[in-house]
């Protein structure tokens, strides 16, 4: 009787890990990031600028810092005279691996502050309610006067549209999901150190494609406004965490009846198409396997196999359950 239960609990345990959806770490270059790679930019800002748009970095090493001032606004330190100022490094160590834009985006030529709203866009990803988006941000700064600083990451669900028409209009990127330093407070709360932001997706109906989008979001920016520096964005990522297959089956699927004395009914509760199906014995021989390609709720005959206790492997479209099954 100890082996029966320990074997039964060997293939019950729950293992959760994480499916990484999408990753994107901005190290190439900006034309490649836009073309290639599949993210778009456009500038809504008041008397946006047409060329200071979200771009990767490209610093230059500065062979020689010729005054205290910062020689580039993603450094740590003030470099001073004399001394060689390197590459500022994105989030995950490597130089010029991150995005970036600034209070350039609106006209210098104005004489009052504007709005900013610049935004980099996703390509589509395709997503579920649980999936956790993150992305790391930071400001740079010209020296140790603050200008606030804020970013909110959005999101659109297809056919997404791109915002148009001016610095109050999103498009349909309609949900926000996290905004970085939403009051445009000073003092440095929009942190000069790379800090990991994170959303967890929720209210969709199934699986979906969307787009996120990084806005640049400030009011009173610009060359004479009382807002706007620059801030970097890095390692953005898209990851699902994998219940186990027992959960899985809880959440998506029932069998009936069970026990049972031969015919098994799966039915598929959140509408997951299940693709194949696979029995096995407490030892983990495979007893009966059964390809279900694009079946909700099949029905499988195991009149021909012995009493006893199994398990019943579901593979779906959306992931694999476990769940016991007693003939008797």
């Amino acid at each position: 009787m100890k082996k029966l239960l320990l074997s039964i609990s060997l293939l019950v345990v729950a293992y959760t890990q994480a499916q990484n959806i999408y990753n994107y770490g901005f190290v190439s270059p900006t034309a490649t990031m836009t073309s290639t790679d599949g993210w778009a930019r456009t500038n809504q800002s008041t008397s946006p600028s047409t060329t200071a748009l979200w771009s990767v970095s490209s610093y230059a090493v500065v062979a020689s810092v010729s005054t205290t001032t910062p020689a580039n606004a993603f450094q740590d330190q003030v470099y001073a005279n004399g001394q060689s100022c390197p590459i500022p490094n994105g989030q995950d160590g490597a130089p010029n691996s991150f995005a970036l834009v600034n209070y350039a985006s609106t006209s210098s030529t104005l004489t009052t502050g504007a709005t900013i709203s610049n935004w980099l866009i996703s390509p589509n990803i395709t997503v579920q309610n649980g999936d956790v988006v993150t992305f790391y941000t930071r400001k740079g700064t010209s020296g140790t006067t603050d200008y606030a600083d804020r970013l909110e990451l959005r999101m659109s669900t297809a056919p997404a549209t791109n915002p148009s028409g001016g610095a109050t209009n999103t498009g349909s990127f309609s949900t926000l999901c996290t905004s970085v330093n939403p009051d445009l407070l000073t003092g440095f709360v929009y942190s000069k150190v790379w800090t990991q932001y994170s959303y967890t997706v929720t209210g969709l109906t199934a699986a979906t494609d969307v787009k996120f989008a990084f806005r640049y979001f400030v009011t009173d920016a610009g060359t004479n406004g009382a807002n706007s520096d620059i801030i970097g964005i890095d390692t953005f990522s898209v990851d699902r965490a994998l219940a186990s297959t027992e959960s899985f089956f809880k959440n998506n699927l029932s069998i009936y009846p069970n026990p049972t004395k031969g015919i098994l009914n799966i039915n598929s509760d959140t509408n997951v198409t299940i693709n194949n199906a696979v029995l096995t014995d407490l030892n983990g021989r495979i007893i009966k396997s059964v390809n279900l390609t694009g079946v909700n709720n099949p029905t499988i005959d195991i009149t021909d196999v012995n009493t006893g206790i199994y398990f019943i492997k579901v593979t779906t479209d959306q992931g694999v359950g476990t769940s016991k099954v007693i003939k008797n």
